[in-house]
């Protein structure tokens, strides 16, 4: 297939704009031979727990896993017997924090986000019960019998060599660190739809905004199947090479990988699609611009850009994330974003964040991307791992 390439970025910003999405789309049809059908291989439609309508999900509850008193006081009970250790933050695991009837409960919560519909929200711990230190104790504990392996935050250890696994999303937008600030995570903003770094996203809400910063949820592979039925030419541009910004990293100014990988069937796992992208690799966002001096993407690329977003906007599901609730999705089949909010005092929405990944039922990751998922899983020792109390902005960081 040969795509048309733009010889300067194309008119495309982080904020996707509808108009400019379906003027490209029809500019596109009348002056290209767009391919009809797709890459060898692809299938035409996904048959899954995972393919989701997001107005369905809205209509049930089935989603949510609501705590009761005497699980809350088993979590509380291990959160004392992990303090009693005496050891780092970063030796919290499903032994020095035990659970011994949620954890199979847990367990196969873990099998729902691989294997299921992809997604639940853990509802009811008390966060107004514990200080910011034993709320990061009991999120990252509950979290260990989801998945056994937190990811750094960060692209790298530290100068200490120390790596950070868990991010705090709140707006430092009114702070010294302003000036900063390159990720929609740190601002009041929207933040449009895109998948993170590794298997598993993971986010408590410690307090939420005055109004607004919903979160949303849409199945990656519903969006998939609608492109695959209307758009396959899309499904060829997301499956080839993009140039990925290293916002003016000297050593590598971009990389290239594809945004969609296709798995076929094994004896023993189905048949996968997995998309893995974020819009401001390609846009750039206030402090991290879209870099001058690598390859632009192509109207098709930006065409997709917005394809994903808009598909994902008009078949998500907004989930009512309630202070003390726990979501963790599949990073690999769905897409999440977050809608603009306004903080008051008292009412600053702040969500802790963690990356997990789950060796019992763990995808295999595509070969372009094991090197990134490397850098968030590989060799994260117990005794490098830190939980930083309050927030700070991390320019440079692999959230994706």
């Amino acid at each position: 297939m040969v795509q048309v390439q733009t010889l300067s970025q194309p008119d495309i910003q982080y904020h996707p704009d509808y108009k400019k999405y379906l003027a490209r789309g029809q500019r596109r049809k009348a002056t290209e031979d767009l391919p009809k059908s797709l890459p060898p291989g692809f299938p035409e439609k996904l048959s899954s727990p995972l393919v989701w309508e997001g107005k369905e999900i809205e209509k049930r509850d089935d989603w949510i896993y609501k705590l009761n008193d005497a699980q809350r006081e088993e979590i509380h009970a291990a959160l004392n017997t992990f303090k009693a250790l005496g050891l780092g933050p970063g030796h919290i695991n499903q032994e020095t924090f035990p659970l011994p009837t949620l954890h199979p409960i847990l367990r196969e919560l873990s099998n729902e986000i691989h294997n299921g519909r992809g997604f639940f929200v853990f509802r009811g711990l008390d966060v107004d019960r514990y200080s910011r230190e034993d709320n990061i104790i009991v999120y990252a504990g509950v979290s260990s019998h989801i998945g056994s392996l937190r990811g750094r935050q960060q692209d790298q250890r530290q100068a200490d060599g120390t790596s950070v696994v868990l991010a705090h999303i709140k707006d430092l937008t009114r702070t010294d660190q302003a000036g900063n600030i390159g990720g929609p995570g740190s601002t009041a903003d929207k933040q449009v739809f895109h998948t993170d770094a590794g298997d598993i996203v993971s986010l408590l809400c410690l307090q939420t905004a005055a109004e607004g910063g919903e979160s949303q949820i849409s199945s990656s592979w519903l969006v998939y199947n609608i492109l695959a039925r209307e758009r396959p030419d899309l499904i060829w541009t997301l499956s080839q090479d993009w140039p990925v910004d290293g916002f003016n990293n000297p050593a590598r100014p971009y990389t290239s990988r594809p945004l969609l990988y296709h798995q076929g069937a094994t004896p023993s796992t189905p048949e996968r699609v997995l998309v893995q992208y974020a819009r401001r690799y390609f846009t750039g966002f206030l402090a991290q611009p879209r870099s001058t001096n690598i390859p632009p993407i192509t109207e098709a690329q930006a065409e997709a850009l917005d394809a994903l977003h808009f598909l994902a906007e008009e078949h998500s599901a907004s989930l009512d994330f309630q202070k003390g609730d726990v979501q963790y999705i599949n990073n690999l089949s769905i897409f999440h974003a977050r809608k603009g909010f306004r903080d008051a005092p008292g009412k600053e929405r702040h969500l802790l964040r963690l990356w997990l990944r789950d060796p019992e039922h763990a995808w295999e990751t595509p070969e372009p991307l094991r090197e990134r998922w490397d850098i968030v899983y590989g060799d994260v020792t117990p005794e490098e791992q830190v939980f930083p109390l309050e927030p700070k902005v991390q320019r440079k960081n692999i959230s994706a």
